[in-house]
């Protein structure tokens, strides 16, 4: 409206050019971005050899599901099924698959551990302490994760540093001591906004809890929308303090620099 208002730009074509010129830039400036990340795991295939993403379902893993699916097929993907899933999630998944017409490997909990959890603390015994929900997410995520990456050099993950103050630490390419490989976060500088225009510029699948204020999704017992002005993370494990709202595969407080 303004440009149309200035007598050089009163003309609905010359309002019409800048708009066009301004998405091109846009698109050069995503594509740029989702260069460097192509390249980033061309490279890494190099270095490491075998490199496997671990998939959340998330926003972040859409982008790098069609990066890695698209122009890095080397790089094998699979998901954790914790079995407490929203039904959004496995319908994306499904979704996901028939696009690319690719299978995603999808890894369960060992059902003997996870019986002898549930006897113990509880079918939601994770809602009654810190250490009742750590051992639910060691058991139906963590176990499960570190049996998917083995005999992998590196693995993929998709965190931002907006995400929390301990993710905004992280570094690119680190050594993963907590599961011993090196752990690459192509995605870690990307804004959120960015991995939404890249969605919606690729007319990508996402999960519909998305549009119902679901930044973060994780387990259905566990997960929130959040309210307007909370940080994106608060609805995940809504009742901790927020410095404890990780599963596990992330560390909650970093002690050494260089090293997750």
């Amino acid at each position: 409206q303004t440009l149309r208002s200035k007598h050089s730009f009163s003309s609905r074509g010359a309002a019409d050019i800048v708009r066009r010129n301004m998405g091109e830039l846009l698109t050069l400036e995503l594509e740029q971005k989702a260069a460097a990340v192509r390249e980033l795991l061309v490279q890494a295939v190099r270095d490491y050899g075998r490199v496997t993403y671990a998939n959340s379902l998330g926003a972040e893993a859409i982008v790098l599901t069609d990066i890695i699916w698209s122009h890095v097929p080397e790089i094998d993907i699979f998901t954790v099924d914790t079995g407490r899933l929203h039904q959004e999630t496995y319908d994306l998944l499904e979704r996901l698959q028939r696009r690319y017409n690719r299978t995603l490997r999808i890894v369960y909990p060992e059902h003997q551990s996870l019986e002898r959890m549930v006897a113990e603390r509880g079918i939601n015994g994770f809602y009654h302490s810190l250490e009742a929900r750590l051992a639910c997410c060691h058991v139906r995520k963590v176990v499960p994760f570190k049996r998917a990456v083995e005999g992998y050099a590196a693995w993929v993950t998709g965190v931002r540093r907006e995400q929390s103050p301990t993710r905004a630490l992280g570094k690119t390419i680190e050594w993963d001591d907590q599961h011993g490989l090196y752990k690459i976060s192509p995605l870690l500088d990307w804004t959120e906004e960015q991995v939404w225009q890249y969605i919606r510029a690729r007319k990508l699948p996402y999960n519909p809890l998305h549009d119902r204020q679901y930044p973060s999704i994780g387990c259905a017992p566990c997960t929130r929308a959040i309210h307007p002005g909370e940080d994106h993370r608060a609805g995940r494990w809504w009742w901790e303090q927020p410095e404890s709202r990780e599963c596990g595969l992330h560390p909650r407080i970093r002690h050494a620099a260089g090293h997750n």
